[in-house]
């Protein structure tokens, strides 16, 4: 039997509050910094949500008049939505900072080359929240290197997986 610490515990119990993620935004920035945020929502999205009906690929933040927004984020409406409302699956979404979080952020952006994209959409205490990474763009042989690197690393895993056997 062997023992499982707490820190491992919590880790799997996150991956399963996981809605969506945004696996190209590692891909295309390198994420120097992570930001947790809550997002203000309707109640035909947060049912979509739980259903895990979003899209976070094309997506990004901007940050305007000292409020930072979720733009270009796709929730599809379920079916069984209320007919008396008209869902738009595309609205600007107000994301919810602190304001020294929202004043860093802005400065960070007005220096040359830096946005800030989400990176992964997950509930947290019953509430759906996002981390959002400020990022730099990749060149594209930074690209090329980090696809040479999960070749190499998924080429290393299966020489040892044979050795073992």
């Amino acid at each position: 039997m062997r023992a499982v610490s707490k820190k491992a515990g919590k880790n799997k119990k996150a991956e399963g509050n996981v809605i969506a993620l945004n696996r190209k935004a590692g891909f295309d920035f390198f994420i120097e910094e992570r930001l947790e945020a809550g997002m203000v929502l309707e109640g035909w999205e947060v049912k979509s949500l739980r259903e895990k009906r979003v899209n976070l690929t094309e997506s990004h933040v901007l940050v305007r008049r000292g409020e930072a927004w979720l733009i270009g984020c796709t929730i599809t409406p379920l079916s069984t939505a209320s007919t008396h409302i008209r869902p738009d699956p595309t609205r600007t979404r107000k994301l919810l900072l602190h304001r020294r979080e929202i004043s860093r952020l802005i400065g960070a952006v007005d220096r040359d080359g830096y946005t800030v994209v989400p990176l992964k959409l997950y509930w947290k205490k019953g509430r759906a929240k996002i981390e959002i990474g400020l990022a730099k763009g990749k060149k594209k042989q930074d690209k090329r290197a980090d696809k040479k690197e999960q070749d190499w690393q998924r080429q290393r895993e299966r020489l040892l997986k044979h050795k073992v056997s």
